[in-house]
């Protein structure tokens, strides 16, 4: 049995709090196990009326959850409104985060599921990161390079070899290396969090037709296919370049275990066209495991009751499974 888990509740004016809270709601008919939010509980209080139990440490999170919602009170002040962001609302958000880090690397939390945040509110109160994912790695001690976003459904995984850089840019950020860097840690997140014995892994090809043997560029040629070879020469199953455009059909996802995309959106989109409620974000290569829904804070629906707890179900289920094959491993 692992600690229970550490839900940081994201910015408390998006849809974090809602999502966290009907999460706890549907524990009994889903099936999830003992969790804690950390964040500004009044967030909770405003959309949902949920029984909360204030906490002070996880320990005391799973003789509370049968009856109540455990919290950890993070706050920084100042009204919380769903819907309206502000500086206090992303200052809260990265306390409730680092808190909830804290707890996850010490073991007091058997895993991390991080809520949505808005970016643009955490740059401008001084934030300094790509993204959650960079913040949680460094804070574990690992160089965020080596730290693999992987975007999982119940039906296709993939993970986007570059992330959240202008698409103009991707051609020249590609190299063997980092090819080889990210199929490495996705062959081992398979084994250590899904507990697939020998993944099998396959590349979208850069250019349309997967470049077309050069003619219609030389992504594939030049990275592509020496990265895959070197993958091959280490013993790891990996294949392609494919064309993008007939990778994520259902025969085709019946043939690999997860596939490695070029870029952000080449990755992103078809998860999201399968998955758009029960897409999870799981980083590879942490030595915490680190989940979240795959989802941002819709602010516009935010405090209307419309949200969805699907993404969040399904990140503190994986986070579970997940924590509990590393601890069997």
């Amino acid at each position: 049995m692992i600690a229970p888990i550490a839900a940081s509740m994201g910015d408390p004016a998006g849809i974090g709090p809602e999502i966290i809270a009907k999460a706890w709601a549907a524990r009994g008919a889903e099936g999830v196990e003992p969790f804690f939010a950390v964040g500004d509980p009044r967030a909770i209080e405003l959309v949902s009326d949920v029984p909360i139990a204030h906490i002070a440490t996880p320990a005391e999170a799973a003789a509370a959850f049968a009856t109540a919602l455990p919290v950890v009170d993070v706050r920084d002040g100042g009204e919380i409104v769903p819907g309206q962001p502000d500086p206090h609302g992303a200052r809260c958000a990265l306390q409730s985060l680092e808190m909830a880090v804290g707890l996850a690397r010490s073991g007091a939390a058997g895993a991390l599921v991080t809520g949505p945040v808005s970016k643009a509110q955490l740059y401008a109160a001084g934030f300094t990161h790509p993204g959650q994912t960079e913040f949680v790695a460094e804070r574990c001690g690992i160089a965020r390079e080596n730290a693999v976003m992987m975007l999982a459904g119940p039906s296709l995984r993939v993970v986007p070899i570059t992330t959240h850089v202008p698409l103009a840019e991707v051609s020249g950020l590609l190299s063997i290396e980092l090819i080889v860097a990210r199929a490495r840690a996705t062959a081992r997140g398979l084994t250590r969090n899904f507990g697939i014995e020998a993944p099998r892994l396959v590349f979208a090809g850069f250019n349309p037709h997967a470049g077309e043997q050069g003619a219609i560029g030389r992504e594939e040629i030049d990275l592509l296919i020496p990265a895959i070879e070197q993958l091959q020469a280490e013993g790891i199953d990996a294949k392609g370049p494919f064309a993008a455009d007939t990778l994520f059909h259902a025969r085709a996802r019946a043939t690999y275990d997860a596939a490695l995309c070029c870029y952000h959106d080449q990755a992103l989109i078809p998860l999201k066209t399968l998955h758009f409620d029960e897409g999870v974000n799981i980083t590879l290569g942490l030595p915490i495991v680190r989940t979240s829904p795959d989802h941002g804070t819709a602010f516009a629906i935010a405090g209307t009751g419309q949200a969805h707890p699907g993404a969040m179900i399904a990140a503190l289920k994986l986070a579970q499974e997940a924590a509990a094959r590393r601890r069997e491993s």
